[in-house]
């Protein structure tokens, strides 16, 4: 570990006189227009012989953001933008000089474009620099779509060890709208056809959009952009986007009703006499748009058969795991409702509806949704009804959460929020309220400032129900340098929400360098920084401390290696026992623990990824792997195969977990897939298996046909077969 930081800082200094890169300017900003349409082209993919799109200009200059930053691209791109009274049409055409050598890592739909030749756009339809709708494809065709708030603020996290993908960025929004490709010895070429149902927009001549465009040309692993982009951002800088004009728009009305037939066999083994059972379910959805801008949705019998089962987890502390949102219904407009801080305090969590504490489905009745803006105003309430359990004590409850926020020029809001929960069975007292204020006032491009402040209602509870957090940001150059402060009181009950942990009071900091070495050794990136982490009691003893030390090696062959070490406090003010007959001791533990990443090229046929983590553990030792292997047999089929393992020895005893977990997906067609994803639990002794075959429609429609089965100490615990099928009735159109 020395060794290789002191190389670093070597390095660093050899280095820093020779290599520089250019910051695109802030107010450099591109300029399209869309042409009206008289007649519509052929959506076939194929762009350079049709007479629609040859008969509009072309623009298309884009610029290199890796692996040579402000340089332009090395492959010509040609973008056309058009429409009628209900569709936005986009054609690009992606000339490559290797069209052969064109890479599809993945056809299915919203499958990471990260590691093809692929193209995506960003449309900010409101002009507020803020939130948007994101589309992509590859050559291959695969439909790509997302919904982007606030800049995609909330993906980030201070602790630069902690993934996944909470608060801004909702991939799972599925809307409906259509893409064709075309290969050809020109290189690639797509036409994309987007009902303007399917956006949300203010209707009005001369109505002026946000848009910005990323092109990957994995050949050399090169990402660029129309709208120059700084180092360390991406599409969902909206507020550096380029401008879309000519756009002159009515309201094309939208009245969608969504009915669903299921039919479900299922088989519990643990009951004392098991009988197979066949549950037949209807149920509807209704979506209506009130103005181009703000939609109704309406739920009945709410069904999520189709959905990917959680994946497994092991505890080794004496905190919450969280398991993110998947279910459709509530990812939609999903950072509309979100406050707090996403992953750690949400005031709002989804998942509280419909799932109870254990990770049993509670039936859901129905309820509504109203999502939108008024001009700067953002608003949303959501009610939602889930029905009694008797066998495991859950009484029927409504859900609710009103959210209002205004938008004060670019990059800046402020944001209220009541979520709730409401027993509506014969129990008195049974409710919860929380109130939150939130907002974000950006310092132009380059800084911002950002908090929430909450409160808890609840009955039996007179103090400490309070939650704040304050953090300071600035982003640009390269550099990226954050601190908060966060507090949540003794009494903090969100019952509609998610707390990592309970009771603390969290000082965080983070310094962070995008270092470009332009080709020097093969490098493209180092990314060395410094984060800060710690939690306190009111008492002020210290829960936990992490100071983190990393740096980040990333080649231009697509490799990534990461070495770093981390200095821990660990804080236990009651025993756990963290394994079985196995007990942590009330004490405070500081260790040093080494960090080691590496990644091969993902957009490889085959690739491998590992995380090593080699030190002090609670007065012992861990020793934590993970490791993942990726096969690509084609663009259409993909597997996947994960281990992640710990070795534990701490004065107590020792003991090892492991969890594996395999993924084969394969795609006939980017609508219609076969999937599976198998997982053990060597904790838990369980076996679980949820194989899904989808033909899908449109917005998530389809048909589905699901099988779940778990296993538990060798033996078979339930199993069930579903058949399920949805389908758009387009009522206006």
């Amino acid at each position: 570990m020395k060794v290789s930081l002191g190389f670093l800082c070597c390095s660093a200094g050899i280095l820093s006189g020779v290599i520089s890169f250019a910051q695109p300017g802030a107010d450099d900003r591109p300029v399209a227009k869309a042409m009206l349409l008289v007649s519509t082209p052929v959506m076939d993919g194929e762009v350079m012989n049709d007479p629609v799109w040859q008969s509009i200009e072309s623009f298309g200059d884009f610029w290199q953001v890796q692996p040579y930053a402000g340089e332009r691209a090395s492959e010509r791109t040609d973008v056309r933008i058009a429409y009628d009274a209900n569709t936005l049409f986009l054609s690009v055409v992606c000339h490559d000089a290797e069209p052969d050598n064109l890479v599809v890592s993945d056809a299915l739909r919203d499958a990471s474009l990260d590691n093809n030749d692929s193209f995506l756009f960003i449309l900010d339809t409101y002009k507020d620099g803020q939130n948007g709708f994101m589309f992509g494809t590859n050559s291959a065709g695969t439909e790509y779509d997302a919904q982007v708030d606030n800049e995609g603020i909330g993906n980030s996290n201070l602790n630069r060890q902690q993934g996944g993908v909470i608060g801004g960025f909702n991939l799972n929004w599925d809307a409906s709208w259509e893409v064709k490709t075309d290969v050809g010895d020109y290189g690639w070429s797509a036409e994309f056809a987007i009902p303007l149902r399917t956006l949300r927009y203010a209707a009005g001549e001369s109505q002026v959009w946000g848009i910005n465009f990323r092109r990957n040309i994995r050949k050399t692993n090169e990402i660029v952009y129309w709208s120059k982009l700084p180092i360390g951002f991406d599409l969902k800088r909206l507020s550096l986007a380029g401008t879309l004009t000519g756009l002159n728009l009515q309201s094309p009305g939208n009245l969608k009703v969504i009915p669903y037939v299921l039919g479900r066999v299922s088989k519990d083994f643990t009951e004392a006499d098991p009988k197979t059972e066949f549950e037949p379910e209807v149920g509807v959805d209704v979506k209506y748009s009130i103005t181009p801008a703000l939609t109704l949705d309406l739920t009945y019998n709410t069904d999520f058969a189709q959905v990917e089962v959680d994946e497994q987890q092991v505890n080794l502390d004496r905190f919450n795991l969280f398991f993110p949102e998947k279910r459709p219904f509530f990812l939609e407009n999903a950072g509309l409702f979100g406050s707090g801080s996403p992953g750690e305090v949400d005031l709002f969590f989804s998942r509280r509806i419909g799932i109870s504490p254990n990770g049993a489905v509670v039936p859901i009745v129905g309820g509504v949704r109203l999502s939108g803006k008024i001009k700067k105003t953002n608003i949303g309430a959501l009610s939602m009804f889930t029905d009694n359990m008797d066998d495991v004590g859950i009484h029927e409850n409504n859900y609710s959460v009103a959210r209002v926020q205004h938008e004060f020029g670019r990059r800046s809001f402020l944001g209220g929020s009541v979520i709730g929960r409401y027993g509506m069975g014969d129990e008195q007292d049974d409710h919860n309220t929380v109130f939150a204020i939130d907002g974000k006032i950006g310092l132009g491009q380059k800084a911002l400032i950002s908090g929430f402040a909450s409160k808890s209602s609840t009955p039996g509870i007179d103090a400490g129900d309070h939650a704040f957090k304050g953090l300071a940001r600035y982003e640009w150059n390269g550099w990226e340098v954050q601190g908060a402060y966060m507090e949540v009181g003794e009494g903090f009950n969100p019952e509609v929400g998610f707390l990592l942990r309970e009771s603390f009071r969290k000082p965080e900091g983070l310094i962070l360098y995008h270092w470009r070495m332009n080709g020097w050794l093969g490098l493209l990136e180092l990314r060395p920084h410094i984060s800060y982490r710690g939690y306190w009691d009111f008492d002020g003893f210290q829960q936990t401390g992490l100071l983190h030390i990393d740096n980040h090696w990333e080649w231009k062959s697509g490799i990534i290696f990461h070495d770093g070490i981390n200095f821990t406090r660990e804080g236990v003010v009651e025993a756990f026992e963290i394994s079985k007959d196995i007990v942590v001791p009330a004490g405070t533990y500081d260790h040093t623990e080494g960090q080691f990443v590496f990644e091969t090229n993902q957009s490889k046929k085959i690739s491998i990824s590992t995380r090593h983590i080699i030190g002090g553990f609670f007065g012992g030792h861990r020793y934590s792997n993970t490791a993942t292997l990726r096969m690509r047999f084609s663009d259409k089929l993909n597997t996947e195969f994960g281990l992640n393992r710990n070795d534990v020895d701490l004065p107590g005893g020792e003991f090892n977990t492991n969890i594996f977990r395999s993924r084969i997906a394969y795609a006939f067609t980017p609508r219609i897939y076969a999937q599976g994803l198998i997982q053990y639990n060597d904790v838990a002794d369980l076996w679980s298996v949820n194989l899904r075959f989808g033909w899908l429609a449109e917005a998530n429609t389809g048909l589905f046909v699901v099988y779940n089965q778990t296993a538990n100490d060798g033996l078979t615990r339930n199993r069930s077969f579903i058949v399920k099928y949805s389908r758009v009735f387009d009522v206006l159109r």
